[in-house]
């Protein structure tokens, strides 16, 4: 075991605060992690306040991890010392279901997957995230972070890069189609990068203009405030595929008239209130209001991997960990361009 320092929230909705965690000795197949950058998603923040419900206490949260790996374990062929490498959502899964041989872990139907931080591994200890100096991780949930990416830049695709990459392959965003991102946060910038280098015709769905310049400097072809009843008049039936990166209750009938016939609104946030719906606005078209998650850690590679090859980092605002309960108030408050990431260094 590895005593370390950490930012952990003690309880429900309490401060994030300086404290140490242990860490489990390497094992056969593990690789021990230097981490260096942390992002801080909103996911983070629900957890930390259960939102999302009852949560694991005291919580390390953080699943966009970067860091540099420092010892490995007898049985580890993947990684090596000095290797930079990424750990996000996920730390393990059952391996043996129809989804995790399928590379689709996120997915996991024996058991589901355990995730980085607030859920227990299977010995039955809890796992703590990112807001930390170390992690141990076993090889196969890990992700090599290419060269061409910095790796305070790389931290947050760890989850915003791939909960936008997997839905837009998946939906098969690329030349020929119009494609849409609701909201320019954390996930929606990230979904206007990729979308754009997928070769998409991107538009940016937002409730105000006031990132209008930031979106198309981003790669959106175009920027409409859903403020404004005229933009659903004219955009009425004109998407392929809007994605939606809102964490707060959206209403998905308006946004389903701006699908296509055939055409597909899915939803990548995770609101913490129920939504109703009409379902008039699916049938009158034959359209499809789906969800995706994270991706698997194939995936996962291949989105870090087209992110280098593309030079594509998240925009982010470096902090020190003292800050951390500070950028919590300023994501609720939309108020970050757009993506804080935590310096390991200042723990």
């Amino acid at each position: 075991m590895t005593t370390v320092a950490a930012y952990a929230a003690p309880a429900a909705k309490a401060p994030l605060e300086r404290t140490t965690i242990e860490r489990r000795a390497v094992r056969e197949h593990d690789v021990l992690i230097d981490i260096k950058f942390a992002g801080i998603c909103h996911s983070d923040i629900h957890q930390a306040r259960e939102g999302w419900g009852e949560a694991i206490f005291p919580m390390v949260p953080g699943h966009e991890i970067a860091g540099i790996v420092s010892e490995v374990g007898p049985g580890v062929t993947k990684f090596q010392v000095g290797d930079r490498v990424g750990v996000g959502c996920m730390v393990d899964s059952c391996r043996e279901c129809e989804s995790c041989k399928a590379g689709l872990e996120q997915y996991c139907t024996g058991g589901g997957m355990v995730g980085t931080y607030n859920a227990l591994d299977k010995d039955g200890e809890p796992t703590y995230g990112g807001y930390s100096e170390k992690i141990v991780v076993d090889e196969n949930y890990v992700v090599g972070i290419p060269d061409g990416l910095s790796l305070d830049v790389a931290a947050p695709l760890l989850c915003a890069g791939i909960t936008l990459y997997s839905p837009l392959k998946h939906w098969g965003a690329g030349p020929g189609k119009k494609v849409a991102i609701v909201g320019l946060g954390g996930l929606g910038h990230m979904g206007v990068k990729i979308a754009h280098a997928l070769g998409a015709e991107v538009t940016v769905l937002s409730q105000s203009l006031r990132k209008k310049d930031d979106g198309l400097k981003l790669g959106a072809d175009h920027y409409y405030a859903t403020s404004d009843e005229a933009t659903f008049k004219e955009l009425a039936g004109t998407f392929d595929l809007i994605v939606s990166t809102v964490s707060a209750p959206m209403d998905f009938g308006a946004l389903l008239s701006l699908v296509k016939v055939d055409g597909a609104l899915v939803n990548v946030g995770a609101p913490e209130e129920p939504i109703s719906l009409g379902l008039f606005s699916l049938i009158g078209g034959r359209k499809t209001l789906a969800g995706s998650g994270i991706g698997g850690i194939q995936e996962t590679q291949e989105m870090l991997d087209f992110c280098a090859e593309h030079r594509l980092g998240a925009e982010i605002e470096l902090i020190a960990a003292s800050e951390v309960n500070e950028a919590y108030e300023r994501v609720v408050n939309s108020d970050v361009r757009y993506r804080f990431v935590i310096d390991t260094a200042t723990i």
